[in-house]
């Protein structure tokens, strides 16, 4: 018997096929913040102080960044963590949603208090 431990990905519950990986849903949301910044990676690397190789591992989905990371990540980007989030929960709306059931729409953060409106 060998003593090598095999890690595995956790397959997603067979009711909910499709669920897309967290660390794939963030590093697409840092991956459009920054580009829609016009920024490189080595300059959004050097003003979070996060190497240049573990922020592209975060941007392909590879690693899971920690909260600390994340939100020196977004302050390089002149953004907040709960764009990040409201981001992520937006594009996770629109992957799980049933096709017959209405997609969620996020209210602008600067209404209070935060809510989600369904589209008839």
């Amino acid at each position: 018997m060998s003593d090598r431990v095999r890690h595995a990905t956790p397959e997603p519950p067979a009711d909910h096929p499709d669920e897309p990986l967290l660390r794939h849903l963030i590093g697409d949301a840092l991956r459009r913040a920054r580009r829609e910044r016009g920024l490189t990676l080595r300059e959004v690397a050097e003003a979070s102080q996060v190497s240049l190789p573990y922020l592209s591992e975060i941007e392909r989905g590879r690693k899971e960044p920690s909260s600390e990371v994340l939100a020196a990540v977004y302050r390089a980007l002149d953004l907040r963590l709960a764009d990040l989030l409201g981001d992520v929960t937006d594009r996770l709306s629109l992957i799980s949603a049933p096709v017959d059931a209405p997609a969620a729409r996020r209210v602008p953060s600067s209404a209070a208090p935060r809510a989600l409106v369904l589209a008839a």
